[in-house]
Parts: C-alpha cells; sequence; structure tokens
C-alpha cells in the first residue's frame, strides 16, 4: 500500500512539474515574440562621427527611431574631455559645426542649437530622447557643449541612412 502511495504522491510531483513547464515555455515564447516586436520597430534615421573642437571628443552619433519616439543615441565608442564642467547635449542647426566656429571656444549662437539633456556620462554609449516637436530637417549636427562657457567639445554631422 504504501509502494502505491508513493507511485501516486510521484506521478503527481511529475505531473505538476511538467504542468508548470509547459506554461513557464510558453511565457517565453511569448516573451521572445514581444522582444522581437520591440526589435522590428527600431530603425537608424542618421549617423555621423565626432570631431573635435575646443577638447577631444571622438566616437559616433546616430538618430534612432523606436516605437514612434526619436533618441540620440552615443556610441560604445564615445568620450570626451571628463573635466568640462555643465556639459549639455544639443542639435545643432548647422552641418558642420565646428568649420562654422571660432576657435578656441568654437562658441555657439542661441538660436542655432536646442539642447537635449546633460550629458549622463564622459564616455560609452548613452540615449537621449528627441522631443516630437523638433524637426530632424533643422537640426543636420549634435554636439556637446559646454554652458558655462559656451565652448564646442566636439559635434557629429549627422548623415541620413
Amino acid at each position: 500500500m504504501k509502494r502505491y502511495l508513493f507511485l501516486g504522491v510521484s506521478f503527481s510531483y511529475i505531473y505538476l512539474f511538467l504542468a508548470v513547464s509547459i506554461v513557464f515555455a510558453e511565457s517565453l515564447t511569448v516573451q521572445k515574440n514581444s522582444i522581437q516586436l520591440v526589435q522590428t520597430s527600431r530603425s537608424l534615421v542618421s549617423s555621423g562621427t565626432f570631431v573635435s573642437g575646443e577638447h577631444e571628443t571622438k566616437g559616433t552619433a546616430s538618430i534612432i527611431r523606436e516605437n514612434d519616439k526619436n533618441y540620440l543615441q552615443l556610441g560604445e565608442d564615445f568620450t570626451t574631455f571628463d573635466m568640462g564642467p555643465d556639459l549639455v547635449v544639443i542639435l545643432h542647426r548647422s552641418e558642420d559645426v565646428i568649420g562654422s566656429t571660432e576657435p578656441p571656444a568654437y562658441a555657439l549662437n542661441e538660436k542655432d542649437y536646442v539642447i537635449l539633456a546633460d550629458l549622463k556620462e564622459f564616455s560609452g554609449t548613452q540615449r537621449y530622447e528627441i522631443p516630437d516637436n523638433i524637426n530632424l530637417e533643422d537640426y543636420p549636427s549634435a554636439a556637446i557643449w559646454c554652458r558655462q562657457f559656451n565652448a564646442t567639445f566636439g559635434a557629429a554631422r549627422l548623415s541620413r541612412s
């Protein structure tokens, strides 16, 4: 009798384990499909490479469209001078920000740019949401700019993909 009871309990546990495994596997499939949907709604709008201005700045910048929102993304190769105070990420109206300004500071005129946000990190991948009211056609460049000293650290012309 004990042996039959043991077998019954064992089969119950096995059945429960299989049922939970099937439900878990189905939820993984749903999550996997959701991830694929997010990936397919992402596209590269434009990209460029930073040119140094006031301080060495290098790496890539891209405009990414994802889920009906635009983002400026700095690549993992991005780096800029890490002693800059009050650094912000901007979009600029000029295709050649550094060439259209004067050294050594490469100062900007207020009407020529829009600030996206404070720079999060001095290097590495980072994203900045671009407000919906910004027409990307009006801003063909991205730059790292020191607001305190009106000094452009570097800029990237963003060419359409």
